[in-house]
């Protein structure tokens, strides 16, 4: 295997962004593997051919409930073995996490909960954290090379962030959130992106209730590719596109050597 591109998008509804101009910029060929989130739908209602016809292998993972939650990895390689889930049921209802193998490298697409719908939802948020990184930790001792794609729904550090004294009692930034990522971090994870960007002001999300937020990039970077200790010599390259606007989200990109 030559060199492995992934991008990573939260695309807000896959059919929206469909609409918006997914399949161009799909066709520009950013990556081998597009890891989504929040498809809020399944393969059989999404013109599903679009992405085969571009050499896509497609795997779903929708939430039971419609409209909601799920995720999807569109790949140029076909997968050696594909996972649907955790083992954990309300995760796996929302469908939340779908895993392939490539090679010798298992990609984890994962659609971490929101705790801004209120107390219950936080509350789980925190449960889903623990059980997660629990989960983690088991896989990585039968797979060292591990990538972890997603939208993580927390902003990390105050550089991650517009506007860190006043959100810091917002979901995505509180004390307890932010420890979680630390504890990740400091467990064999890389944050990939900033092993080739230190700089400020590098955002992946931007609210949607006031348009003119995006214009003045006031957003939030919550949207991370991962890696284990194991792949970070093999990090060749990592990015953010802020300029392709299907959702409220943008794509993350990052590439890997070839072994």
């Amino acid at each position: 295997m030559s060199s492995l591109r992934i991008v990573s998008y939260n695309v807000n509804g896959l059919r929206a962004a469909m609409n918006k101009g997914l399949i161009d910029w799909l066709k520009t060929d950013p990556a081998d593997i597009v890891c989504v989130q929040e498809i809020k739908a399944h393969k059989d209602n999404v013109a599903h051919h679009l992405f085969s016809e571009m050499g896509f292998h497609d795997y779903w993972f929708p939430a039971q409930k419609k409209g909601y939650s799920g995720v999807a990895v569109f790949s140029k390689i076909k997968a050696d073995h594909v996972e649907y889930g955790t083992g954990h049921k309300v995760s796996d209802d929302e469908g939340r996490v779908i895993q392939l193998d490539v090679g010798d490298i298992r990609v984890i697409n994962a659609y971490f909960p929101s705790g801004t719908s209120g107390d219950e939802r936080q509350v789980y948020k925190y449960q889903w954290l623990d059980e997660f990184h629990a989960y983690l930790e088991e896989l990585k001792k039968k797979y060292p090379r591990m990538v972890l794609c997603g939208d993580y729904n927390i902003a990390h550090k105050d550089i991650d962030i517009h506007d860190p004294k006043g959100n810091k009692n917002s979901s995505g930034f509180l004390p307890e959130e932010k420890a979680w990522m630390d504890k990740f971090y400091g467990s064999g994870w890389v944050d990939g992106f900033r092993v080739f960007h230190a700089e400020a002001h590098r955002y992946t999300w931007w609210s949607q209730r006031f348009p003119s937020v995006r214009l003045q990039n006031k957003g939030w970077r919550i949207d991370y590719i991962s890696v284990t200790e194991a792949l970070r010599e093999r990090l060749e390259d990592a990015e953010i596109y802020p300029d392709v606007k299907q959702s409220d989200h943008c794509p993350i990109y990052l590439k890997l050597a070839a072994k």
